[in-house]
């Protein structure tokens, strides 16, 4: 009686073409045996159960095959069986892990001057050869180099990162990718029919969505099912032995994501979280989905290849329902949980708190809509529809068409700067001026106004502080922050009553003739100190302090002399030498002469002198207080149209 053979050795390929899903590495390979152009070391590097060592297996038949080289060896001689069963004495497999000493490499040196027994090549198969220590590394390179023409060697590995770059560089290296899911599941749709099993579609791809691109992998899970189900194999048997999530409970998830339905969520995590299914792994297959959504969107065609029909259609109806920015939000959120959910204990609770706040998200006004819908009020277009979550908006009958009025005041404010470059100005109407009224007192509390609506002027300024304002007459009054608000979604804002303007007497002034001095006459007047030296010497005390706090502890440590022909004279004690050569310097000298130029009103060159015996009297001057900073958030958070947008989304602004 023959002993099992499991599938993963069974259904091994044997030739290039039975390897599924290389087929630009396997081509490769036969366009070199048939043009002759082989080289002395190959490097096959990918994931686990890709075929690293059977491809490098079926190129040593190819090259030692009574036909070969060949691209299609026979697998009947007797140099195909015995490479195919591991016991050919000219092809060698070694492995890295327990061969990875000098020792066994100076082994290996010696061995390859000898000939092959029986076939052409003598071929060295090194499997993780990344596990060679250094020291191996080096001894073999000069035999990788340059190895005897009947030698070839063929290294397998899955860590390429550990393979000195020196070995690389001596190599043809050739890449294998992971297996997609659709051509695993179809060799499994072909071992099982070979083997009289019954293999639901639906089961197939399960397996293949577990294998991650490993076929081996695969075959051993259905060698696994097997034993367990018999030959019948379903989806849900597949699950259950497994512990694999279904592809609907995950797109039901996703739906209650979409719907915003956080008890619906919630339950389908407590159901997988019962029934002992891995957390982890039902995250990673949500951001696989929010994947698929994120593709559907931006290449249904591409899609469609990797997903079967029945599942397009639900990806299609999920995808049209979300924006693109959500779904990255989305991703984002869910995968920096799954990193939290790998080191943690109590995995559910990430996982509801990822759910929790994934619904939160959906169901908050993105930026870009906000926008769309202030552009939309502004210019009295329809409101954009909700992408997500559905959010209360304004009664249509309160929008309200803008009335030509008068340009307000230009604001400060982000809002304001939009509509001010997006949106057209109101040309107001033209208003008649009324005549001046002119009255024989400076009193304007006796003006005589026109007929005005009644409204509370407590808020208003007092008359005597603007007396020169004309007030138009209103007819009614109108609403000058937006015009498209109602009366209910914003306070009233009441606006002063602009003032009739005034023309009054000005009281008479004596004015002092200023003597007819030429500029040669007033230059002489210069040569004395002025009286208000001292204030000049204040005021640039004070500039100082403000613009150069550095030089204020030089600068103080001097007197002011004064200022005669255009001269300002500082004079210094006896041991500030190092100060008065340091102001003498070109910055703070040039610095110094601005300022005293501009405070006198006349240029002026500064002198520095040392005066033994000075006695220095510290100034002493308030210092200024610094000037109170608006706050630009809080700025945007109260304008007008920003608190209406707040409303109409039932929204909140966060900061981050």
């Amino acid at each position: 009686m023959s002993s099992y053979q499991v599938f993963a050795r069974k259904y091994r390929p044997q030739t290039f073409d039975s390897v599924v899903g290389q087929e630009h590495i396997t081509q490769t390979l036969k366009n070199a045996i048939e043009a002759n152009r082989l080289a002395h070391a190959y490097l096959f590097v990918g994931p686990r159960g890709t075929g690293k060592t059977s491809t490098a297996r079926i190129l040593a038949k190819a090259l030692n095959c009574v036909h070969g080289p060949t691209v299609t060896p026979c697998g009947e001689c007797d140099a195909c069986r015995e490479i195919a069963a591991g016991n050919s004495l000219d092809v060698l497999e070694i492995d890295g892990a327990s061969n990875n000493g000098v020792e066994q490499v100076r082994e290996l040196r010696e061995n390859v001057r000898f000939a092959p027994t029986h076939g052409k090549y003598k071929i060295y198969i090194i499997d993780e050869v990344h596990m060679l220590t250094t020291a191996a590394f080096n001894a073999l390179l000069k035999t990788l180099e340059e190895p005897p023409e009947h030698v070839k060697f063929v290294f397998a590995t899955t860590d390429v990162q550990k393979v000195l770059p020196t070995i690389l560089s001596r190599c043809q290296r050739f890449d294998l990718r992971r297996i997609p899911a659709e051509l695993i599941a179809g060799h499994l749709q072909y071992i099982a029919e070979n083997e009289r099993i019954t293999l639901e579609p639906a089961a197939a791809r399960a397996i293949a969505k577990g294998a991650d691109g490993g076929l081996r992998d695969a075959e051993s899970m259905l060698d696994q099912l097997v034993a367990f189900c018999g030959e019948t194999i379903t989806e849900a048997d597949v699950l259950s032995v497994f512990g694999f999530t279904a592809a609907q409970t995950v797109s039901d998830l996703c739906e209650h994501l979409l719907n915003g339905d956080a008890p619906a969520a919630l339950g389908v995590v407590l159901a997988q979280a019962q029934a002992g299914r891995d957390l982890s792994r039902l995250m990673t297959d949500l951001i696989g989905h929010l994947r698929n959504l994120l593709v559907a969107k931006a290449d249904p065609d591409g899609i469609a290849a990797e997903v079967g029909a029945e599942v397009l259609g639900t990806l299609q109806s999920q995808a049209d329902r979300i924006a693109f920015d959500r779904l990255l939000d989305l991703i984002e959120q869910f995968a920096a949980a799954e990193g939290r959910m790998k080191w943690a204990p109590n995995k559910k609770l990430h996982f509801e708190i990822a759910v929790i706040k994934a619904i939160q998200t959906l169901g908050q006004a993105t930026l870009t809509e906000v926008l769309d819908t202030l552009t939309a009020i502004k210019t009295g277009g329809e409101l954009p529809a909700a992408k997500t979550a559905p959010v209360s908006r304004a009664p249509a009958q309160t929008v309200l068409k803008p009335e030509p009025a008068p340009e307000p005041a230009p604001r400060r404010s982000l809002v304001a700067a939009f509509h001010k470059e997006t949106a057209p100005k109101p040309t107001p109407k033209p208003i008649p001026r009324p005549e001046p009224v002119v009255e024989p007192t400076p009193e304007p509390q006796s003006v005589s106004e026109p007929p005005q609506p009644e409204t509370d002027d407590s808020s208003h300024a007092p008359w005597e502080e603007a007396p020169a304002v004309m007030e138009l007459p209103k007819e009614e009054p109108q609403d000058q922050t937006l015009s498209l608000f109602s009366e209910e979604q914003l306070p009233t804002v009441q606006e002063p009553p602009i003032p009739v303007p005034v023309v009054e007497e000005a009281p008479e002034v004596e004015e002092t003739p200023e003597p007819p001095a030429e500029p040669e006459v007033q230059a002489e007047l210069k040569t004395e100190p002025s009286a208000a030296d001292p204030a000049i010497w204040l005021q640039l005390i004070q500039e100082v302090r403000a613009k150069k706090p550095l030089l204020r502890s030089w600068v103080e440590s001097g007197t002011f002399i004064g200022i005669e022909n255009g001269v300002c004279t500082l004079a210094f004690p006896e041991g500030a030498s190092f100060v008065m050569e340091s102001l003498g310097k070109p910055i703070p000298r040039q610095f110094l002469e601005e300022t005293l130029s501009r405070c006198a009103g006349q240029p002026i060159t500064l002198k520095l002198e040392l005066r033994p015996g000075l006695v220095v009297t510290p100034i002493d001057l308030p210092e200024r207080e610094p000037e109170p900073t608006v706050d630009p958030m809080e700025e945007y958070k109260n304008d007008p149209l920003i608190r209406h947008a707040l409303e109409l989304f039932n929204a909140e602004i966060q900061t981050r």
